[in-house]
């Protein structure tokens, strides 16, 4: 256990941001599921509002630092090629 004030400071810190980071990530891999379930699908609508939400977490996700911003760009690239195409 840490003995200072600041050393307990950032351990709360710490815990508190990987919590923030976990509900991210969580939601990042919900939403890389339900656009893995549409990969087939024909329903075009369906297909274009899940790239649009997987697309909008990817960003979210770079804007808090969660993952790298160069991550977010392949994935993007590679879901579009085969969904909005």
């Amino acid at each position: 256990m840490a003995n200072l004030k600041a050393s307990k400071t950032d351990i709360r810190k710490v815990h508190n941001k990987t919590l923030a980071n976990t509900k991210v990530r969580s939601r990042l891999k919900t939403v890389t599921k339900k656009v893995l379930q549409l990969r087939d699908s024909d329903d075009k609508l369906a297909r274009k509002e899940i790239a649009s939400l997987y697309f909008s977490e990817l960003d979210r996700a770079a804007k808090c630092g969660v993952i790298h911003p160069n991550k977010v760009n392949r994935h993007k690239s590679r879901t579009a090629s085969f969904f909005l195409s």
